[in-house]
C-alpha cells in the first residue's frame, strides 16, 4: 500500500510495523522484529522482560567526538474500532488505505501514535548515509496504558545526555514540557437481587471521543459521564434495578460508546420513555458542538422473572460515587496561558461478575494537584464502602531554561521552514518524565509529524509532514555536533 510514499524508506517500515499486531499488553512480537533488524545489520542491541528494546548505532565519521544523541518511541499503541468492524487487534494487522495526503486504517485506529517513531527511527539507523552522533535508539512498551515500559528500563549503562522524543502530533511545535499522571481505579463488590419487568437496554453512541490529554479541552462528550447522568435522571422516578454497565476501553480515551443493561417494572415502562426523552433532548442540546452524531438508544427487549440484578443499596453507593466524581479540566495554568493544569478522565466503567470498576486517567503539570484529585476520587469511595487504588503513576517533564537541544531545534527548523516553531508544554503524558527522574541531567525536546485523531478510528498520519519531519529530524542530527558538545 505504502510502496511508492515519500520518504520511501520511512513509510516502508512503518507498514512493516503495522502488519504487526502489537497493541498495549502484546508486544513481544514487534520487540522481537526490532532486535532482529539491529542483529541483522551488525548493531548492540538489548531486549528487556517488558520488550523494551535499544539499539545504539555508532558515530559517522567526523561525528565521534559528539556527544551521544538518544532517539525515542513507544512500541504499542491503542486498539479501537467501530462498533460494526470484525478486527482482532491480537491476530491481525492493520488494513492500511490511503487518500490524498493521508495513511489510515480502514475502521481501526492507526498507531501513528508511535509507530511512526518507531519507522523513522529505523530508517535512521538503516541508512549509512546520514551524518549523525553515536545514537541510543530506545524503544519503550506499554506506554498507552502507564509507561510501565519506561518505568522498567534500565538507563544506567547508557551514555546519552540529549534526547529527541518522537511522540507528538503536531508539526512545527516543539515540545518542552509536559503534565504527570497516574490510573486510579474505583471498585464496589455488588450484592444480588432479582426482579421481574421489562428489560431494557440503554446505548450512547456516537460520540467523537479522543485523547484525555491532548483532546480534553474540546469537551467532548464522555460516554460514561453520560451514562452516568441517564441512571441518576431515570432513579428520580422510576425503581429499576441494573444488571450490568460497561463503557469506554482505555482509561486515555475519552470514551465514545457505553451501555446499561437495567429492568424496569412493566408499570414504570411509559415513565421512563418520558424521562428518556427530555434527557435525550437536554443532553444533545448540550453537546451540538462538540458531539453532534450523539445517539442514545432505548431498547426494551424482553418480559424477564427473576432477573438478576443489583440489590438498590450496592447500586445507589455506586452511583453516589459516579454522579458526585469530578471529570474533565479541573485547573488551567496561571503562567501558561490555554495549557490545562489538571484533569481526570473516566475512560472505563466495567461489569465483571460481582464487581462494578471505574477507571480514571488522572493528569496534572502540578504534582500537589494530581494527589488531590487522587484524594477526592479516594475520600469520595472510601465513604460510600467501595474499594480505591492507583497505579502507573508518572512525573511530569519539567521546563528546562537553558536547553542547547531547544536551541538546535528551533534554528534547524526556522532555517529549513522560514518561520519560528511554537515552543509548548502539554498536557498530556510523555515518557520524557520517566527519563528526567532517571538522568535529571538530560536534556531533551519532543517533535512529530501531524496526526489527527489518535486513539480513534478516524486516526490518520498526515504524509506531507511525515516527509518534512523526518527531513528536519536528518537536518537537526546533522547539526548536533555544533549546538551539543
Amino acid at each position: 500500500m505504502l510502496e511508492n510514499v515519500q520518504p520511501v524508506k520511512v513509510m516502508s517500515f512503518f507498514e512493516k510495523i503495522c502488519s504487526i499486531p502489537h497493541g498495549s499488553g502484546n508486544t513481544k512480537a514487534i520487540s522481537d522484529y526490532c532486535v532482529n533488524f539491529a542483529e541483522s545489520r551488525g548493531f548492540w542491541v538489548r531486549q528487556d522482560e517488558m520488550n523494551n528494546v535499544v539499539i545504539v548505532k555508532e558515530a559517522s565519521e567526523g561525528y565521534e567526538q559528539a556527544p551521544t544523541l538518544m532517539i525515542q518511541g513507544h512500541l504499542d499503541m491503542v486498539c479501537e474500532k467501530n462498533g460494526d468492524v470484525d478486527f482482532d487487534f491480537e491476530k491481525e494487522g492493520l488494513r492500511l488505505q490511503t487518500k490524498g495526503d493521508f495513511v489510515y486504517a480502514e475502521g481501526t485506529t492507526l498507531g501513528g501514535d508511535d509507530g511512526i517513531a518507531v519507522a523513522c527511527a529505523l530508517a535512521i539507523l538503516d541508512d549509512d548515509t546520514i551524518k549523525h552522533p553515536r545514537l541510543e535508539v530506545i524503544f519503550t512498551t506499554e506506554e498507552e496504558v502507564g509507561m510501565e515500559g519506561a518505568l522498567a528500563l534500565d538507563m544506567s549503562d547508557l551514555r546519552g545526555e540529549y534526547l529527541i522524543n518522537i511522540d507528538s502530533e503536531e508539526e512545527g511545535k516543539i515540545l518542552t514540557s509536559c503534565a504527570g499522571g497516574m490510573r486510579s481505579d474505583i471498585k464496589f463488590h455488588m450484592k444480588p437481587w432479582a426482579m421481574d419487568g421489562i428489560c431494557v437496554k440503554l446505548t450512547i453512541r456516537g460520540l467523537l471521543g479522543g485523547h484525555s490529554g491532548t483532546e480534553i479541552d474540546k469537551r467532548r462528550a464522555n460516554a460514561n459521564v453520560i451514562l452516568g447522568r441517564a441512571l441518576y435522571e431515570l432513579n428520580k422516578m422510576v425503581n429499576f434495578g441494573v444488571a450490568s454497565v460497561n463503557g469506554g476501553a482505555k482509561d486515555n480515551a475519552i470514551p465514545r460508546e457505553a451501555q446499561a443493561v437495567i429492568c424496569v417494572p412493566e408499570d414504570a415502562v411509559d415513565t421512563m420513555h418520558q424521562m428518556m426523552t427530555k434527557f435525550i433532548s437536554d443532553i444533545r442540546n448540550e453537546y451540538k458542538t462538540s458531539d453532534p452524531g450523539l445517539e442514545i438508544v432505548v431498547e426494551c427487549t424482553e418480559a424477564v422473572r427473576d432477573f438478576g440484578v443489583f440489590s438498590p443499596d450496592s447500586f445507589q453507593r455506586v452511583l453516589f460515587v459516579w454522579f458526585n466524581a469530578p471529570n474533565g479540566i479541573q485547573s488551567m495554568s496561571a503562567d501558561l496561558e490555554g495549557l490545562v493544569e489538571s484533569s481526570l478522565n473516566l475512560g472505563i466503567i466495567s461489569t465483571v461478575g460481582d464487581t462494578v470498576a471505574l477507571r480514571y486517567s488522572v493528569r496534572s503539570s502540578v504534582k500537589s494537584l494530581k494527589w488531590y484529585i487522587s484524594d477526592k476520587l479516594e475520600y469520595l469511595t472510601e465513604m460510600m464502602g467501595g474499594d480505591y487504588s492507583f497505579e502507573g503513576e508518572y512525573p511530569e517533564w519539567e521546563y528546562k531554561k537553558d536547553s542547547s537541544l531547544r536551541a538546535l531545534a528551533s534554528d534547524v527548523f526556522e532555517s529549513m521552514y522560514g518561520k519560528t516553531p511554537e515552543l509548548e508544554a502539554i498536557h498530556a503524558g510523555l515518557e520524557c518524565g520517566l527519563f528526567h527522574e532517571k538522568k535529571p541531567e538530560l536534556d531533551m525536546i519532543s517533535i512529530g509529524p501531524d496526526i489527527f485523531d489518535i486513539h480513534t478510528p478516524q486516526e490518520r498520519l498526515s504524509i506531507s509532514s511525515t516527509q518534512r519531519t523526518y527531513a528536519y529530524l536528518m537536518k537537526m542530527l546533522e547539526q548536533f555536533p555544533k549546538y551539543c558538545k
